[in-house]
């Protein structure tokens, strides 16, 4: 175990803070050799251009690696090995791998690769990590969900299954070694330990739940535990693998799409505009990069339920063209011409 490169999964719903996180690790790795492997859902690389923007000398071009074609639990085969492979052949291999999941991963088929041949005698599982949002718990938006679904379950015996949003994210706090509850600086003391006694429901016996502000927490407690957590798959059963004898989850309730365009008006404008488009539509998620009229600057954008938040991460280079481009993430189907007809009222007459 000791000659094996030791890798956290860092796994989440949207918009938790998984990227913040990863970044706070980054900036104190105290010169450890890291290499990210990002895992987005949809094609603007969003959260891999946050992190080339950390500036440590850990964070290399050459060591963050992009999966953008779809969810990294369908594509283990096709895209996850041959990367893995591609790491451990360096001539300097990384000492610490962070594998990021987008939101929308089921966990369980990821650390199964693990105990592939073709990888196992050199990497091992340090650690799973999985981030939730305080905030967007205690607001009711998932956990409501799950009270109102068990109500109708035990009165409809044709009912047996949660939304799949619900049961994505039981499946990744089952998996779980380590749950980062983040965000708690939005939610009261009383609201807080609602949402801790809830998430305490759906994690193993002896999950550690800790909290934090901005994912900002000791790294020791994220590197270096040692877990080696895919020889304890069989304790981590998703509910596919419970209820469905073991076939291959699906996005099919999910949607996403890409949007750009030439550029936005003032910074209020497009908050406005994406702010609009999520209540009229039910968007779930919505990230990306503004081009905002009359900016040197490029303005990033996350979005999350209700809440916008929005900074300018760094100056617009030469070669770059300026343009608004946001990948929006929702329940199967979304209505994408609706959408960027709303996001469109955001953008530069």
């Amino acid at each position: 175990m000791t000659n094996k490169i030791p890798t956290t999964i860092i796994t989440g719903f949207l918009g938790a803070g998984k990227t913040t996180l990863i970044q706070h690790v980054l900036a104190n790795a105290q010169g450890k050799r890291i290499a990210l492997i990002i895992n987005e859902f949809g094609d603007v690389g969003v959260d891999r251009e946050v992190l080339a923007g950390c500036g440590d000398e850990n964070c290399t071009e050459e060591d963050m690696i992009e999966l953008a074609n779809g969810c990294i639990c369908c594509t283990v085969a096709d895209e996850f090995i041959p990367t893995m492979q591609t790491l451990l052949a360096r001539e300097n291999p990384p000492e610490h791998i962070i594998i990021e999941t987008s939101g929308l991963a089921l966990p369980q088929p990821l650390v199964r690769a693990f105990n592939w041949p073709q990888i196992k005698a050199q990497i091992t599982i340090d650690g799973i990590v999985t981030v939730a949002d305080a905030a967007a718990l205690s607001e009711g938006r998932f956990a409501a969900n799950e009270a109102a679904l068990d109500v109708m379950r035990k009165s409809d015996e044709m009912l047996d299954h949660d939304t799949p949003l619900g049961e994505l994210f039981e499946d990744q706090l089952i998996c779980a070694d380590i749950i980062v509850l983040n965000k708690t600086d939005l939610v009261s003391v009383p609201h807080l330990q609602k949402v801790q006694d809830e998430l305490a429901r759906h994690v193993r016996p002896g999950t550690t739940i800790v909290k934090t502000q901005n994912g900002i927490l000791d790294i020791a407690a994220l590197l270096g535990m040692g877990l080696a957590s895919e020889t304890d798959i069989d304790n981590r059963l998703s509910h596919h693998e419970k209820d469905h004898d073991g076939v291959p989850h699906e996005h099919d309730d999910f949607d996403s799409f890409s949007f750009t365009m030439h550029g936005s008006g003032s910074r209020e404008q497009l908050v406005e505009a994406i702010q609009k488009a999520i209540v009229a539509h039910d968007v779930l998620r919505l990230k990306g990069f503004g081009a905002i009229e009359g900016s040197a600057a490029r303005l990033a954008v996350q979005a999350v339920g209700p809440r916008v938040n929005t900074w300018f991460d760094r100056p617009w280079k030469p070669d770059e063209v300026r343009q608004t481009s946001l990948v929006v993430i929702g329940q199967s189907p979304l209505d994408a011409s609706a959408i960027k007809s709303t996001l469109r009222t955001g953008e530069a007459s």
